[in-house]
This record gives structure tokens, sequence and C-alpha cells, in this order.
């Protein structure tokens, strides 16, 4: 099975960030059953497979965070994911320091 050359790279997912993503898995999961939603209609209204909608449940870090999205937006979710790093408390400390570093 010839490949071009080429392989499928996957970023590095440490202990941490891995609980982070199984957390958020957990998350959509409970979500979705609040909702009375199976993985078979996720599947469905997303295009995605059963297998994807179950890998994202469990938090998977080769899943694309587009099939994330999709599976937010189905559960009325999306807008929650666009807030994500919307509020930077260190990015706006460190750009203090720098703004009160700077001469008049």
């Amino acid at each position: 099975m010839a490949n071009n050359g080429r392989q499928k790279r996957s970023a590095p997912v440490f202990p941490k960030n891995r609980k982070t993503l199984s957390l958020l898995g957990e998350n959509i999961k409970l979500a979705c059953k609040r909702r009375g939603y199976s993985q078979s209609l996720i599947a469905e209204r997303t295009g995605l497979s059963r297998l994807t909608v179950r890998k994202i449940e469990q938090g998977d870090p080769t899943v694309s965070i587009g099939h994330y999205v999709a599976v937010l937006s189905v559960l009325g979710m999306v807008e929650d994911f666009a807030m994500v790093a919307s509020d930077d408390e260190l990015g706006r400390k460190l750009q203090d320091i720098k703004l009160k570093g700077q001469p008049r």
C-alpha cells in the first residue's frame, strides 16, 4: 500500500491534554444523552460515521477539530466552543507589562 512517501503526521498530545480531551468527550456524550440523541442520529446529522462519533465521545485526539465542531453544532453548543480563549487574561497581563515599559 503506497502512500507516495508521505506519512500521516499527528501532533503529540500530552497526558494532561488527553485528560482535557476525555473530559470534552464525556461532556459531549452527556449533552447527547440529555437530548436523547443517539450516536446514529448524530452521525446522520453530521455526515460522520458512528465510529467517529464514538471517538469524539471518548475524546480521541486523532479526530479532526472540525468533526468536534460539527457535533457541537448539532447539539446547539458551537457558540460555547467559540468562547474558548476569548478571555485571554495572561495575554492581557503580558501586554500591559510591555506597555508599561514603553517610554511616553
